[in-house]
């Protein structure tokens, strides 16, 4: 049944961009793009308040889990090899339990080469690893800062809680359950002049994904945002310089505003979302549309996506890795 919308996603079809009408001529040529990568929001609902954050909470709707594994085995017929489930906070909803039941699903019935996380970490325990861990291949936890303080100054804390100390104890689970460790960190102003070598490289994680902060209207700039990124915001050059002098780590991954665009995102009601003209424009969701029509509409662009590197060593199994 065609899932009711909240007032901000009560759209008409948005009109498709030019990137949208290659891909029609491409679907009516028969190479409709294939969803390699799938980046899937299933909430909005987060406990932190990170000032950048452009996925923010503006409704606390989670598909049931039901319908939630009926979108993804479309997705895995329709060509999906990766799936990474985020938010919002993965981990909120059931205290872990809806997205460990979905990473369950995604490996062992639909036998997806890779299911990651992304979380802050915050809210994970020993006893989800216990239960989840052999299902899923890499879990990435969301760190700025080695600097405790500055994590506070961008929203990344709760409390007495030390989000550094618990990044420490989750690498260790991940060696102990052998789950792939990856760090995802945003640099902005507030430690665009932090030196993280040392740490990173003591971390030892598959990946390091370094991010600039990007600007999406509605989310975190404009009149509807729920966040002022302003005051959070670098230059390119900024970002280049804290690049190079992290250049000798090598698991670095440097991930360009161009390139987090042009990922494949799929929201809580499973709506493509097109992020190519720096908002958020929904598709029809594929549980009413399809695959197929509905992938016409979010902006990705297959060939583009391969070249810049999106399919990668993603399956735990051959990674090789000393846990």
């Amino acid at each position: 049944l065609p899932l009711p919308l909240p007032g901000w996603l009560r759209l008409s079809a948005p009109r498709p961009s030019a990137a949208a009408g290659r891909q029609q001529e491409r679907q009516r040529d028969g190479a409709a793009p294939k969803p390699t990568s799938v980046n899937y929001h299933f909430t909005r609902q987060c406990n932190y308040k990170c000032g950048f954050c452009f996925h923010t909470a503006k409704t606390s709707f989670v598909l049931p889990l039901e319908e939630a594994k009926r979108g993804l085995a479309m997705l895995k017929e329709a060509g999906m090899e990766k799936i990474n489930f985020s938010g919002g906070e993965p981990f909120l909803q059931d205290r872990g339990e809806f997205v460990g039941k979905l990473v369950q699903f995604c490996k062992q019935d639909l036998m997806l080469p890779s299911v990651s996380i992304v979380s802050n970490g915050s809210m994970i325990r020993e006893q989800w690893f216990k239960k989840y861990g052999e299902y899923l291949d890499i879990l990435a936890i969301s760190c700025d800062s080695f600097d405790e303080e500055v994590n506070v100054l961008i929203g990344r804390g709760q409390g007495k809680k030390n989000h550094v100390e618990k990044l420490h104890k989750l690498r260790q689970w991940c060696r102990d359950y052998a789950v792939a460790f990856k760090i995802n960190s945003v640099i902005n102003r507030f430690n665009i002049e932090e030196d993280m070598n040392e740490q990173i490289k003591a971390l030892n994680p598959v990946r390091w994904k370094v991010f600039q902060c990007l600007l999406i209207e509605g989310e975190n700039c404009g009149e509807d945002a729920l966040r002022e990124v302003d005051k959070f915001l670098i230059s390119d050059d900024d970002f280049e310089q804290f690049l190079n002098r992290h250049k000798d780590v090598s698991c670095l991954v440097p991930e360009s505003n161009q390139k987090v665009k042009l990922k494949l995102t799929l929201h809580s009601f499973m709506r493509f979302l097109n992020c190519t003209n720096g908002r958020k424009e929904p598709s029809k969701s594929i549980l009413d549309v399809g695959v197929e029509e509905a992938i016409q509409f979010s902006g990705f662009d297959e060939k583009m996506f391969l070249k810049r590197g999106g399919k990668y060593v993603w399956s735990k199994a051959d990674m090789k890795l000393d846990w």
